[in-house]
């Protein structure tokens, strides 16, 4: 799983990953204050950061340098069951989120005005640590849409195989890690699992990026020791910046308006939401157009549909405006009538295709189609197996001969 904290702009490019340089840790983080992180990264860390400053907040004067003290009392007064250590690694974050991501902790303070209750009643059913809602902040900026390079995709930031392993669909109609509701459902699961493997939830939420295996790797490495920072040294770079990230958003989150750090405008729009059952084949545009809701935003409001279509045959979940709901059920059967043979009847064909598509191993990314190349994997095998051409392969993914690896996603579609 990637770290996507702090995304840029478009969906595509949230692979860009940061990380730092630093000598072992004992329990409280003995590194030297002084000691600075790699320039590059520095530099990576501040781009992106300046690049998300797309929303009117201003932020007040620099308060990033603080007293440690002022720091380290502020995070031992938040209610949290999980550890937030205060150290020159958490502080580091901190201070770059205060410093050059004001309007960036805006907008997601925005988005979480929606997403936060979801997370906090999922949270609560699972009897889990109500701050493990940053962890989505962490992943993906709370950007619905967003996906790595890797494969990884939701506010969670799935890959499609944990995906399945946590009951999420996920084929070339439907993908439930962009599901706000059970995605979280899924993250909640799969965060309990791995808080029983290793009781302490600073190394389950490294372990949700990492994995599990390299957490144990971590601690053999670290002779038996079971804390995340005698671990920190041997663990993958990008998730030794996951726990003080995690400590970071916890406590920008509940101490912006100390740093005159003010919350962009909540969309209410976006809040005010119901949801409704259906166990028909239905297309987004028939519901846009009858009820004249721009297809945008019901979209926005239902990522799971990757081409806009319910595919029927067991109950889905249909996201509305709320003040929609009613004369969605009053007109229910004029919309599943609405174009039906175009938009549903007609595309029989192409649905039935993309279902065997998602058979053969392909997942959809904005209406291309993608597949995670597999041991024994040829450009001629994978070109039968979705009926295309080796020059269209090549094509597509800008490859001069036939070479391939396993584990690289390879574009199988224009």
């Amino acid at each position: 799983m990637l770290l996507l904290l702090l995304l840029p702009a478009r969906a595509e490019d949230t692979t860009v990953v940061v990380s730092q340089a630093a000598d072992t840790l004992k329990a409280e983080a003995t590194l030297q204050p002084e000691e600075p992180m790699d320039s590059i990264d520095i530099r990576l860390f501040e781009w992106m950061l300046a690049g998300l400053d797309t929303t009117p907040c201003l932020s007040a004067p620099d308060t990033s340098e603080l007293p440690d003290n002022m720091y380290k009392q502020r995070l031992q007064a938040l209610p949290c069951i999980v550890e937030l250590p205060y150290n020159p690694i958490a502080k580091r974050y901190i201070q770059r989120y205060i410093k050059y991501g004001p309007r960036h902790t805006a907008r997601i303070m925005r988005e979480s005005e929606y997403y936060f209750p979801i997370f906090e009643d999922a949270l609560s059913r699972h009897g889990l640590p109500y701050e493990l809602k940053y962890v989505p902040v962490i992943e993906s900026a709370l950007r619905p849409m967003a996906r790595s390079r890797a494969g990884a995709a939701g506010l969670w930031q799935f890959m499609p195989s944990t995906a399945k392993r946590y009951g999420l669909e996920v084929n070339s109609l439907v993908d439930e890690r962009y599901d706000v509701y059970k995605s979280t459902e899924a993250a909640c699961v799969f965060l309990q699992a791995l808080y029983n493997i290793f009781n302490d939830w600073n190394l389950a939420i490294a372990a949700y990026n990492c994995g599990a295996g390299n957490v144990k790797k971590a601690i053999r490495h670290a002779g038996g020791k079971r804390d995340f920072w005698s671990i920190y040294p041997y663990l993958p770079h990008e998730t030794r910046m996951y726990v003080p990230l995690f400590i970071a958003s916890n406590y920008v989150f509940n101490y912006a308006g100390e740093h005159g750090i003010c919350p962009d405008s909540i969309r209410t729009d976006r809040m005010l939401t119901d949801t409704i059952v259906i166990s028909q084949r239905m297309h987004l545009k028939q519901v846009a157009e009858v009820l004249d809701i721009p297809i945008e935003y019901l979209r926005y409001l239902n990522p799971q549909y990757t081409r806009d279509i319910l595919p029927g045959n067991k109950d889905y979940r249909l996201c509305l405006p709320l003040n929609q709901t009613t004369t969605f059920i009053e007109q229910q059967d004029s919309i599943l009538a609405y174009q039906a043979r175009q938009l549903i009847h007609d595309r029989r064909t192409e649905i039935d295709m993309a279902q065997k598509t998602s058979i053969a191993g392909g997942y959809m990314v904005n209406g291309t189609m993608f597949y995670k190349i597999r041991q024994g994997d040829t450009l001629g095998s994978i070109a039968k197996k979705f009926h295309v051409t080796v020059s269209q392969l090549q094509k597509w993914n800008g490859l001069k001969g036939t070479n391939i690896y396993t584990g690289k996603n390879l574009r199988v579609s224009p």
